[in-house]
């Protein structure tokens, strides 16, 4: 399995993604600029967080734009697996990869912080490694983390089961308190209707070293590497 992690002007979790796919997992990781549009032989494209040409114009409306983008958008209509991580998610959904858009959070402000995220769906290479409904801690770091969509398009999340993680209580209740940002459905994170296009607030990179004291993210990245190798 080969990786690529894109790296925009302002991406500073582009080394983060490295470290686990590289470092702690073993597997061939090559960084890739944004002005690039080669991403052959690359398994996984990962889009990281960060404040990608310095969010202006509004997030991620102008790295939709860079040939690296452009290249993981033709990646993805090829089946290829691509995770959108915080300001990733953001590039995504600008790019038309994914439905809905990420806005201010409901209080206006900042949120960094460890949440509460229930599974919802473990039948995908992302989720493969988690119980259903199982609850886990990952750690959240933005300003535009609410996502929205149109009644219809929440409609439709739901009902091809594209919703794979939402904010939640501790006990995996879905309570006013427990959703950080005031995201649509609690919703945290999403994929495409094929499945191998995967957007998240949360950051599971931030969640997978065992110095961390938390590796409640290795296993979305251990699921994807378990998945690839038996040529899923």
């Amino acid at each position: 399995m080969k990786t690529g992690v894109i790296v925009f002007p302002g991406s500073n979790c582009d080394r983060d993604a490295a470290m686990v796919t590289r470092d702690l997992l073993g597997l061939p990781t090559r960084m890739v600029w944004h002005e690039e549009s080669d991403l052959s032989g690359l398994d996984l494209v990962i889009v990281p967080g960060g404040f990608s040409y310095g969010d202006y114009l509004r997030c991620g409306a102008i790295a939709r734009f860079s040939p690296a983008m452009q290249a993981v958008v033709q990646h993805a209509e090829r089946g290829g697996l691509v995770l959108g991580i915080c300001n990733g998610f953001q590039v995504l959904t600008e790019a038309g990869l994914l439905p809905g858009a990420l806005v201010r959070n409901r209080d206006l402000h900042f949120i960094c912080d460890r949440v509460s995220l229930r599974v919802e769906r473990v039948d995908l290479p992302w989720t493969q490694r988690y119980a259903p409904q199982q609850v886990i801690t990952l750690p959240i770091a933005h300003g535009e983390g609410c996502y929205y969509a149109d009644a219809d398009t929440l409609a439709a999340l739901e009902d091809h089961q594209q919703i794979l993680f939402r904010y939640c209580a501790a006990d995996g209740s879905l309570t006013e308190a427990s959703n950080p940002n005031g995201s649509l459905g609690h919703i945290a994170g999403i994929c495409n209707r094929r499945g191998n296009v995967l957007g998240m607030m949360p950051h599971p990179e931030r969640a997978a070293d065992p110095a961390l004291g938390n590796t409640d993210g290795l296993k979305l990245f251990e699921g994807v590497l378990a998945a690839l190798s038996v040529g899923v």
